[in-house]
């Protein structure tokens, strides 16, 4: 049996992309859900203070709690192994954001910006939240 030009039984050498274009928009959708959590980092009572916004999210957060413990990302660490975790975390090769509580005194948030400076940190920021707004009558 001798086939006809056009009967529709030759074969489509053709890629179908409609399915790699669905899973890569799922995947798109995915993360651009789950990627502000990524950097939370520890829970913090900020300081309210009327500034301007950071973006932190393409920087490094070192955050100073209530109790004096420090963190370096999401890694809690001992004051005696934190130039270490900087060094771990190349601190020195992006911005770093300070994140330290209201009630942490003065003295140590100074000390702990003086050990990044000595481990190389050149841009350093400081996290605060903003006030809360009052509500127009």
């Amino acid at each position: 049996m001798a086939m006809k030009a056009g009967s529709g039984d030759e074969l489509n050498a053709e890629i179908n992309v409609t399915p790699f274009v669905d899973v890569v928009l799922v995947l798109l959708i995915i993360f651009m859900v789950t990627a502000p959590f990524l950097q939370g980092g520890l829970q913090i009572d900020l300081p309210k203070v009327a500034a301007s916004g950071l973006d932190v999210h393409d920087g490094l957060i070192i955050s100073v709690r209530r109790d004096l413990t420090l963190a370096v990302g999401q890694t809690i660490v001992t004051t005696a192994k934190f130039e270490d975790a900087l060094k771990r975390a190349r601190a020195s090769e992006r911005p770093v954001f300070l994140k330290a509580d209201q009630a942490v005194p003065y003295g140590t948030i100074v000390e702990t910006i003086a050990r990044l400076r000595r481990a190389g940190v050149t841009q350093l920021g400081l996290v605060t939240e903003p006030p809360p707004t009052r509500s127009a009558r």
